[in-house]
């Protein structure tokens, strides 16, 4: 199985001389994030959809293996419930065109208080879940989704059932595609100004998450990908959850702050600072890989 673990995110001013060095300018931050990384989750496209020059940019300012995954506007799963959304759907499928080839999937996410019959419903009410143009996550928030309706819903049209790991409710790690999506959340108890420091200790719960992964590398053959998203909420550093789970995963801890270039993309060629970081959480990581 092919893991792609990173964050929900790239564009956070607390980032900057934590994560990004304190001289380079906001444009470089993903191609930065991109050396570090291999994948993204973009969530800013659920509050906005864009147009199809950012999304180029996105495209452009990263490797050919660089991977993404984008999530719905809210517009269309929480404001219309994708009744009379032809419109933004039309927008939404134009503007990710030019990252088909670098996109794992879309990611839809549907509010806490949508149960499964009306769900359900709105998602059968549209038949882009059966081509081939892209791969879809469906994110659940109320328990009423963890049956077998579900579950053989989404089997039969190979759409991935996001494991979620939030303070109020834990999805169950049941596989449903030929890859599987983690999404650390957390609550929104961390204030954005602290974001760039662990707050939170999570490591129990990610190593649980970790042997689910475990599990499906073992039993379930047919799943190909395995994607992770941490989000600063979680615990506070995205960057830094994301990669005490790469640890666990028996992968190798990734570093920020030393000094690289860009190679693929020449108007951005850049240093990126004379060392390591050496950031107050690099004692979470010291424990055996598993």
């Amino acid at each position: 199985m092919q893991l792609y673990i990173g964050c929900s995110g790239w564009s956070y001013s607390s980032w900057q001389d934590v994560f990004y060095p304190s001289n380079l300018e906001n444009k470089l931050w993903l191609p930065y994030y991109s050396q570090v990384f291999e994948y993204v989750e973009i969530d800013s496209t659920f509050y906005r959809i864009p147009n199809q020059i950012m999304v180029r940019n996105w495209a452009k300012k990263t490797s050919k293996n660089f991977r993404f995954t984008v999530k719905f506007p809210k517009v269309i799963t929480h404001d219309k419930k994708f009744k009379n959304a032809e419109k933004e759907l039309s927008l939404f499928y134009d503007a990710m065109k030019p990252l088909k080839d670098k996109l794992l999937a879309l990611l839809i996410q549907f509010p806490p208080y949508v149960k499964i019959t009306e769900g359900l419903e709105a998602l059968k009410q549209h038949d882009f879940f059966f081509d081939d143009t892209f791969r879809y996550a469906v994110e659940v928030r109320h328990p009423s989704w963890f049956s077998d309706l579900a579950y053989n819903f989404f089997s039969n049209n190979n759409i991935c059932m996001v494991w979620n790991q939030l303070d109020r409710i834990q999805s169950p790690a049941i596989v449903t595609s030929d890859f599987v999506y983690l999404r650390l959340i957390g609550d929104r108890s961390i204030k954005e100004g602290d974001f760039g420091m662990i707050q939170k200790d999570r490591i129990e719960e990610m190593k649980y998450w970790a042997d689910k992964f475990r599990t499906v590398e073992e039993t379930e053959k047919e799943v190909k990908i395995g994607i992770v998203a941490a989000n600063n909420h979680y615990a506070g550093f995205g960057a830094a959850t994301a990669n005490m789970f790469r640890v666990m995963k028996g992968l190798n801890s990734v570093e920020w702050g030393v000094r690289k270039e860009i190679d693929y993309v020449p108007e951005t060629r850049f240093s990126m600072g004379t060392g390591v970081h050496k950031s107050k959480q690099k004692t979470l990581f010291d424990y055996p890989n598993e």
